[in-house]
């Protein structure tokens, strides 16, 4: 009988000693684990640049696509873009254009770089958002060893004001804009429909040579939509 009750007292010593000791291994990892999570955490030169240099490249992926009909810069052009600021409100747009040859001997190619401004966006309700205001301006290049930049010496001096190669223009419009909702969106985020009004150096030299040019004869109106990616 005392020999069955040693054994029953060495058992239960053994065991209280046994979770003793693992509570105090649990104690002390998680000491250890708490001054690890409370240990200042260091940043190399290397990690910040190679932070900084992946950042740089990400702000090269554009953020929209952009289709424009007529505008001084094609019949038809197609590009992508970039959107940023604290609201989102400037745009930088890079464009190529189709030119049918009409009278001439040929088809042209242009290029345009584009920069939006848009200080405002009103909801509407249900998705939609209207912004009363775009405006900005724009410098279009059109291809063709017909075209120069710099004026030909066969042309008397100053003979043309203006190149016929390089276009600068300014243009105002307004917006109206559909959000995608989350769960539809699979291409875009949005869809944006706008008009814009925009005239050349070239019509506002006219103009002010000759006031009786028409309002409509030195201003284009254009017509395109902007899908928004990110």
């Amino acid at each position: 009988m005392k020999s069955y009750i040693s054994r029953k007292i060495t058992a239960v010593s053994l065991l209280v000693g046994f979770s003793l000791s693992a509570f105090s291994n649990d104690s002390l990892q998680g000491n250890k684990d708490s001054a690890l999570l409370e240990r200042p955490f260091h940043v190399s030169r290397y990690d910040k640049r190679l932070h900084y240099y992946r950042k740089s490249w990400a702000m090269l992926i554009p953020t929209q696509v952009v289709i424009q009909y007529a505008g001084n810069m094609g019949f038809i052009s197609l590009g992508i873009g970039w959107d940023y600021g604290k609201h989102r409100q400037w745009e930088t747009q890079w464009l190529f254009g189709f030119l049918p040859k009409y009278n001439s001997k040929r088809a042209k190619v242009t290029m345009t770089i584009k920069e939006n401004y848009i200080p405002w966006s009103f909801e509407l309700g249900k998705g939609f958002s209207l912004e009363p205001l775009s405006c900005g301006l724009y410098i279009n290049t059109i291809f063709g060893h017909e075209f120069w930049a710099k004026q030909p010496v066969r042309y008397p001096n100053k003979y043309y004001l203006v190149s016929t190669k390089i276009r600068p223009s300014i243009f105002v419009g307004e917006r109206v804009t559909r959000q995608i909702p989350e769960n539809k969106r699979k291409i875009m985020k949005s869809v944006t429909f706008y008009y814009e009004m925009s005239t050349t150096d070239t019509y506002i030299l006219m103009r002010l040579r000759n006031h009786s040019i028409k309002f409509e004869d030195f201003v284009s109106l254009s017509f395109g939509a902007k899908l928004q990616l990110l």
